[in-house]
């Protein structure tokens, strides 16, 4: 739906120019938004290649496994139905940690796994378990203690203070995994008193 969006908003854009004489400045603007996202992806990728190298470093240091060991107690309140040493579990635990350190892309693959080891334990039923809509509600409103992606995007159009974004985020973040946790909660009992 979102491409069908794109492709209308590009085509009204073209013919309003060739209608409005002003083709010459759409042709523009074009070339350097091509131009501009080009530099804005590889000044992404540098950062995001640097912080998928510290989650590596954190991984071989056994670091990660401690903040899973750390968190796990948390987690499993929040999942109770996922078996404490099931590999949903490990793969939820590292898609909350790369969420925290700021990392989606790293986090996707990760979150993908998670919910297909969660299918699994829902015995590959078609609709969402319960551990499955509390997933994907944290997941979507992680708490991120290092925004990478937007200390990056600010960096790259020289952002007087890039990281100044960082604890605004967090409390952003915190709040909005409250919020959906308590939300979550609310329509599991709801819904548990009417069955």
């Amino acid at each position: 739906m979102v491409n069908y969006i794109w492709v209308f908003l590009a085509i009204v854009g073209i013919i309003f120019g060739l209608f409005n004489g002003t083709m010459e400045e759409v042709n523009k603007a074009i070339f350097d938004g091509a131009k501009e996202a080009v530099t804005l992806c590889i000044g992404l990728i540098s950062v995001l290649v640097f912080w998928l190298g510290m989650m590596r470093i954190a991984e071989e240091s056994g670091l990660l496994e401690r903040l899973s060991k750390l968190f796990r107690p948390f987690v499993k309140i929040i999942f109770p139905e996922v078996p404490t040493n099931h590999p949903a579990m490990g793969y939820i635990l590292s898609n909350m940690i790369s969420n925290m350190f700021g990392l989606g892309n790293a986090a996707t693959p990760l979150g993908i796994k998670a919910m297909e080891e969660l299918k699994k334990l829902n015995g590959g039923k078609n609709s969402a378990s319960r551990s499955m809509v509390t997933f994907l509600a944290i997941n979507t409103a992680s708490i991120t203690i290092i925004p990478t992606t937007v200390i990056a995007i600010r960096m790259n159009y020289k952002s007087a203070s890039p990281t100044e974004i960082v604890v605004p985020t967090i409390i952003a973040t915190i709040i909005s995994a409250i919020g959906a946790i308590l939300i979550d909660r609310y329509f599991y009992y709801r819904r548990s008193r009417k069955g």
